[in-house]
């Protein structure tokens, strides 16, 4: 089953002018030459690398974090960072607020996203996130096994796998309670003293004069109309993105006191209007 929050409203779309449709075109069309030209440069890449390094990606891993730099840069976003992305063996947990974030947590630390499984089925995106090397999972209690199974090979080959906890997106000015199930891969006996688990908080800022949850995309809200409205912004704000220190698993009992623990550290890295559970 999948989780959608949905407070029981929607943020406004604001009107599109003459101005606005241009830059629309304008950063779409940049954003698609991007997208595409990445896409051609990692599976180059990739066809050389996966014969001499198998699941291992040594190399494309860089890409996606070109992209994303590029991305921000096109939008007009600035892209800010506090502390530092971790070198220890693990994974990252993060809020999640927008589509956006992926790039955001891409853009300085190499990681493979934990996606639900019907992303792998959309259109273009499907395509992107695959090639990336990212894991799709299917939110079943019936295959959580096969799925602990998956995240403790991956970790094991060093991949550093980034979810977020929440199950859903929301409008950035809250952080729901974490779902515990994928930590349980990290209390596998071969992993348990080795593995830490980074949060890191992300804070967006609306445009002065937009709506403050100008970057949220929650609830039933589609993807295109959400698209549209980043790209023709006349002007964009920020993007904050906060990396707390690392906590190792094996100082925890067991996975719900690890995932409370970084739950509460996600939350107090955010403003403080915006530490809610909602």
């Amino acid at each position: 089953m999948n989780f959608t929050w949905d407070p029981g409203d929607t943020a406004p779309m604001p009107p599109i002018g003459v101005a606005g449709w241009v830059r629309v075109l304008l950063r779409g069309g940049a954003l698609v030459v991007l997208l595409l030209g990445g896409l051609i440069v990692l599976l180059a890449l990739r066809g050389v690398e996966r014969p001499l390094h198998g699941l291992h990606r040594p190399w494309t891993a860089h890409v996606p974090q070109w992209v994303s730099r590029a991305v921000f840069a096109i939008l007009g976003m600035r892209l800010e960072a506090k502390g530092a992305p971790m070198r220890a063996h693990g994974a990252v947990v993060a809020n999640h607020s927008s589509w956006l974030d992926i790039f955001a947590l891409n853009a300085r630390k190499r990681i493979y996203f934990v996606s639900k499984s019907e992303v792998a089925g959309w259109a273009g995106i499907g395509v992107l996130a695959r090639s990336a090397g990212t894991v799709f999972i299917n939110r079943n209690p019936r295959e959580a096994r096969a799925q602990t199974e998956m995240f403790e090979r991956r970790l094991l080959m060093g991949h550093k796998l980034l979810f977020f906890p929440e199950g859903t997106s929301t409008d950035g000015f809250r952080v729901l309670p974490f779902k515990t199930t994928l930590f349980q891969a990290f209390f596998a006996p071969h992993l348990l003293h080795d593995a830490h688990i980074q949060p890191v908080s992300v804070i967006y800022n609306a445009p002065e004069g937009e709506d403050p949850r100008f970057y949220g995309w929650w609830g039933e809200m589609d993807f295109a109309p959400h698209l549209l409205k980043m790209l023709a912004a006349r002007r964009h704000g920020t993007v904050r993105v906060v990396y707390h220190a690392p906590l190792r698993v094996g100082e925890f009992e067991h996975r719900k006191a690890l995932a409370a623990r970084l739950e509460q550290i996600v939350r107090d890295g955010m403003p403080p209007e915006r530490r809610g559970a909602g």
